[in-house]
């Protein structure tokens, strides 16, 4: 992973683009629940992904956690495109609308997008969709905190 320095001597935007590009590790999380970063534009971040048996409930139904984790990535990603050099985010509150069971191994695209950006707070949207028949698996909103860290 990059240290701190790294992250903040560049924007939101910039980091995720090379990331994207392969010049900076993906955080372990993606590779862990399966999925990624696909493109990162100003307020707008796509991920893919494809979810697998080890990410089952005890009913064989794709975890809430997974729908969860991929839009708090995608959302919380877009807000960070929106950041200056030197800013960093962190999730305040998120929430997620499951409107249809996910089938294991069904691809999916999660689309994030900044609706707000202030100085101290910004709110980003989620879709997930499917890849193959574009529906509406889950959307989902969030609420995060931008802040100034300091020097060390």
């Amino acid at each position: 992973m990059p240290d701190r320095q790294a992250l903040l001597a560049r924007s939101g935007l910039e980091f995720m683009q090379e990331m994207i590009a392969g010049h900076l590790p993906a955080p372990p999380i993606g590779a862990t629940l399966g999925f990624w970063p696909v493109s990162a534009e100003p307020g707008c971040v796509v991920f893919e992904g494809k979810p697998a048996f080890d990410v089952t409930n005890p009913m064989r139904g794709v975890h809430g956690g997974w729908y969860a984790a991929i839009l708090d990535s995608c959302m919380g990603c877009a807000v960070m495109t929106e950041l200056a050099r030197g800013e960093v985010y962190t999730t305040l509150e998120f929430k997620v609308n499951i409107t249809r069971a996910l089938p294991l191994d069904c691809p999916v695209r999660a689309i994030g997008t900044v609706q707000h950006k202030g100085r101290s707070t910004a709110v980003a949207m989620g879709e997930l969709r499917g890849l193959d028949d574009d529906r509406l698996y889950a959307t989902g909103s969030t609420t995060c905190i931008i802040l100034q860290p300091e020097a060390g």
